[in-house]
């Protein structure tokens, strides 16, 4: 007998030993009492026996078809539970999901990829650090990380978190040179300048109650195209720059790094996960935003206590 005849009749069988009428039962499969009849009677034709006690009023389970209902209700419990754990395994993550990220992201969610493994065991991360603005379909990129920027209307944006720039030195620099009080003392200091991927040179950004007038006239010895550099020229003394909050974070918990000038705190460009419209809700892509919501999303106490 083949898989095709071993199943032949069985749902019809276990749907009318259910409902006690070959009607009910039709009813519930739509197709006529006739048929019913017939794939029943053609079943226990197969197996020998008889599985129903038929009367004009009622339709009776045999003792030999109470045994085989028990067995054909196992056989159909272990089938949908098959078919549950093909849907789930559909619905998890897994495979390869390709992040890509600005290089000062980096140290954001680097050190939490060990707990992203952990909680999709069958994902592999495959991230593409640049600064560059990526085209997400081009290059097959399930999630970006953006700082900033409007995104065309075919791409959704999440907003993860808010930024702040902080303006830093090491304790070494100040102890030589002073600590600026005004933005204006700047101009007395040798300020680091990070460009940016479009060979422009970023000048420091502060409050709008700092900047009436001319900004300050700034001198520096370096102009340099790597966030995390910059501030590793500011961590040995070389001078003074600024950074995004969330760069400077831990340098300041371990007193590397001093804010200066921080009443003129001024607010950064919001970090965005921006995916293809159409592949928002896949696993890959949705496990993802939600761990970098997580993991970039937390908010840190600002140094006067409020929410940075």
């Amino acid at each position: 007998m083949g898989l095709t005849d071993l199943f032949s009749g069985v749902v019809p069988f276990v749907y009318t030993a259910e409902e006690r009428s070959f009607r009910r039962a039709a009813e519930r499969l739509g197709v006529t009492s006739a048929a019913i009849s017939k794939a029943v009677l053609k079943l226990e034709d197969d197996l020998g026996v008889r599985l129903l006690a038929r009367t004009s009023r009622s339709v009776e389970l045999t003792p030999e078809g109470e045994r085989y209902l028990v067995r054909c209700r196992e056989a159909i419990t272990s089938i949908e539970a098959g078919r549950r754990s093909m849907t789930e395994s559909r619905a998890l993550p897994r495979g390869e999901v390709h992040l890509s990220m600005p290089f000062i992201l980096g140290r954001l969610l680097v050190p939490a990829l060990p707990a992203a493994a952990a909680r999709y065991p069958s994902l592999v991360f495959r991230i593409s650090m640049t600064d560059r603005f990526v085209p997400l379909i081009a290059e097959r990129v399930d999630v970006a990380l953006r700082i900033g920027g409007q995104e065309p209307s075919s791409l959704v944006s999440k907003l993860l978190r808010r930024t702040r720039w902080i303006t830093v030195a090491s304790p070494s620099y100040l102890a030589e040179h002073g600590v600026p009080r005004a933005v204006r003392d700047l101009e007395r200091h040798n300020f680091l300048r990070f460009v940016g991927p479009n060979g422009k040179v970023r000048d420091p950004i502060f409050a709008a109650a700092s900047a009436k007038g001319d900004g300050p006239e700034l001198h520096g010895n370096l102009l340099i195209d790597q966030g995390d550099h910059l501030l590793d020229a500011a961590l040995v003394g070389l001078g003074i720059c600024q950074a995004l909050d969330f760069m400077v974070d831990d340098h300041l918990e371990a007193g590397r790094l001093v804010s200066v000038l921080d009443e003129h705190v001024a607010p950064g460009p919001a970090v965005f996960a921006v995916t293809v419209a159409e592949r928002r809700r896949a696993p890959n892509v949705k496990a993802m935003v939600a761990f970098l919501s997580e993991v970039i999303g937390e908010r840190r106490p600002a140094r006067d206590g409020t929410p940075a």
